[in-house]
């Protein structure tokens, strides 16, 4: 191993005062309740004695003996030896002369006599993959510039905002022409990645895979260092420059968050002392056999405070406004992917982990509770009720919950030859049934791209221009129905390519009318989205949505209203036609007689449509109609979405 090469690796630093393990803190973490055990265990600048170094402190109960050994060392494994401080398991030493920038691991001496070496699970900082040791940093430098972002988060109520998340992976997104990797740093994606939300109106970024992980092809969901910014894209400083860049731009931060499972790489989380301590012991609980990963041991309190502490390290140091925690239902379940004789009944007879649903409570309780204008979002793919909830509810107490059952059957709709939509025409109004179960998130995300599911384009049927038509009367249902909204990057301009993370996306296509199009579709999609707050303010309840026509299936066309409570507000009505037929003199019932302005128009040659020309204005006529008292008359084009405000 080599020494860490961090651009920031001997700037000079304020030294904090001397990191103390007191009883209280053994005893809170013991508890599961130290929200602040972070700036305890790992490595931290400390003056001990009147000497400047490196206090370092690991929690592993099963061991003989523990050391530290690094660069500063030249990795002597019996140099520095670590002091037990009580039966918690906690140990700790004071290393004088240690800097920043130096690699690190924890050598733990089994009773046994094996010898484990140990990646730090509390550093802030890893080194760069294949390197798997911890790097010594210090995160309290950044000079952040954010405060009005965070004043007015914390008086916003998400349920009621805006929500328009572009799901990114960074390494994929571009690539840089000049590195070995083809990765840009932090700051060099943060100038690049803003100034493209903001010409598209996305209101957040989601991010995957930050949290640091030695392979690329996981893309973030096999976590070796929880409280480490992946140096794959720079330092944790680096990192927080994004951030608020990003914030400064008005543009919210979501991370993927992965509290479901870790990886078994041996420097990593798995038998950390020799024993299961992050993970239940017994294999069929503490093993997925789909995935070949640990699962954490949500009953022990240390490894619950590990977690939600997590989240709230993102928080608090990094400024997140936002966690996706991933895989939710492969927590909540015992028999999650595994056969008759694979898993533990609880201790009802069920298959439900009982203390997963306690975790995510805990979990949303301390994350919501501190941070109101926080958004936790789960990504739960099965019927569990009450995922969504205020706290101290009988919910688990998420903000959103991804409605994967919507994305299912949009899907599943699109790619249908349009001959055919008229027999599965239910697909497209069945989520309104059960949208106020939940508060939803609508995604389209990276999962429907990859492993030969095609890309969103070329799940459509027909020739390519119909392919690109198809996309954008989807996306017009989507943005127009119910529910906050995600995207996959590339799928706003029609990648046509699945997505791999060992390439970028192919922005060569902007170059073709088809791509620009969509692209600069999307973009108006998201300005009226914004515009109008009858598109989020009522996003889980009949008060924000109404249907015209719900059931014309023989013409595959559907019409509704979005809705506000307000009053003298701009309600919104759209009318989508899933065929390649034009409708003339198309009539939609209206609730009033007043004007009905064209706002939108997918058909519009500068979107990559056909071109017709409509009329802007509409006044609607004394003629009943979709059981309305009223009606509008207009040309309906061929794979065509239109909406009028009124």
């Amino acid at each position: 191993m080599a020494k860490a090469k961090t651009a920031k690796a001997v700037k000079a630093a304020k030294v904090p005062e001397t990191v103390y393990i007191s009883e209280a803190d053994q005893y809170l973490f013991a508890q599961g309740t130290h929200y602040d055990i972070y700036k305890k265990l790992g490595a931290h600048q400390s003056v001990e004695d009147g000497k400047k170094g490196m206090s370092f402190a690991v929690w592993a109960p099963h061991a003989a003996s523990v050391f530290v050994i690094g660069t500063f060392n030249s990795w002597n494994e019996t140099a520095n030896q670590m002091e037990k401080l009580g039966p918690g398991g906690i140990y700790k030493t004071f290393i004088p002369d240690v800097g920043l920038g130096e690699l690190y691991k924890f050598l733990i001496i089994t009773p046994d006599g094996r010898k484990l070496y140990k990646a730090d699970p509390f550093a802030n900082q890893g080194e760069v993959r294949p390197g798997t040791a911890s790097v010594t940093t210090d995160i309290t430098n950044f000079k952040w510039s954010d405060s009005k972002w965070i004043e007015e988060r914390s008086a916003q109520d998400p349920e009621k905002a805006p929500v328009a998340i572009y799901e990114c992976h960074i390494g994929s997104w571009m690539k840089h022409p000049d590195t070995e990797d083809g990765f840009y740093n932090y700051r060099e994606f943060a100038d690049r990645i803003v100034e493209y939300l903001k010409k598209l109106k996305y209101t957040h970024i989601e991010l995957m895979g930050i949290a640091e992980h030695p392979f690329d092809g996981s893309w973030g969901y096999q976590v070796t260092g929880y409280y480490a910014p992946t140096s794959r894209y720079g330092t944790p400083e680096d990192f927080a420059y994004l951030v608020n860049t990003l914030h400064r731009n008005k543009i919210g931060v979501i991370l993927d968050w992965v509290p479901a499972h870790f990886p078994k790489d041996a420097h990593g989380l798995a038998d950390f002392d020799g024993e299961a301590l992050f993970e239940y012991p017994d294999p069929r609980m503490g093993e997925h056999p789909e995935w070949g990963t640990k699962v954490f041991n949500y009953a022990k309190n240390e490894v619950k405070g590990f977690l939600i502490t997590n989240a709230l390290y993102w928080i608090k140091e990094f400024h997140v406004d936002g966690l996706r925690v991933d895989a939710v239902a492969s927590m909540l379940y015992l028999d999650y992917g595994r056969k008759d004789g694979e898993w533990v009944q609880n201790r009802y007879g069920g298959n439900k982990n009982l203390d997963a649903i306690e975790f995510f409570k805990h979990f949303n309780s301390v994350i919501r509770g501190t941070y109101p204008g926080i958004m936790t979002i789960a990504e739960e793919s099965t019927a569990w009720p009450n995922v969504t909830g205020k706290i101290g509810s009988d919910s688990l107490g998420f903000t959103f919950k991804w409605n994967m059952g919507w994305m299912h059957d949009f899907c599943e709709y699109m790619k249908l030859d349009p001959y055919f939509r008229k027999n599965d025409h239910h697909a497209l109004t069945f989520a309104m049934s059960y949208n106020d179960a939940e508060d939803y998130i609508l995604p389209l995300s990276h999962d429907e791209v990859v492993h030969l599911k095609c890309s969103m384009v070329n799940k459509m049927p027909g020739y390519k221009v119909d392919k690109y038509a198809n996309l954008r009367v989807g996306y017009t249902y989507m943005l127009g129905h119910s529910g906050k909204k995600l995207l996959f990057m590339g799928q706003e301009f029609g990648q046509e390519r699945e997505w791999s993370e060992a390439r970028e996306l192919d922005w060569f296509l902007l170059q073709n009318e088809l791509n620009q199009g969509l692209q600069d579709y999307v973009a108006e999609l998201l300005k009226l989205y914004r515009k109008y707050p009858c598109m989020y303010e009522i996003d889980n309840s009949w008060d924000g949505f109404e249907w015209i026509n719900a059931d014309d299936a023989d013409r595959s066309t559907y019409s509704f209203i979005r809705k506000t409570s307000r009053e003298k507000t701009k309600r919104l009505l759209f009318v989508l036609n899933m065929t390649p037929v034009e409708r003339k003199d198309y009539c939609v019932g209206v609730p009033e007689k007043k004007k009905y302005k064209l706002v939108l128009n997918s058909a519009e040659k500068r979107f990559g449509g056909s071109g017709e020309e409509l009329k802007t204005d509409y006044t609607a006529t004394a003629e009943p109609s979709d059981y309305k008292p009223y009606r509008i008359t207009f040309d309906l084009p061929a794979y065509g979405a239109l909406v009028f405000a009124f």
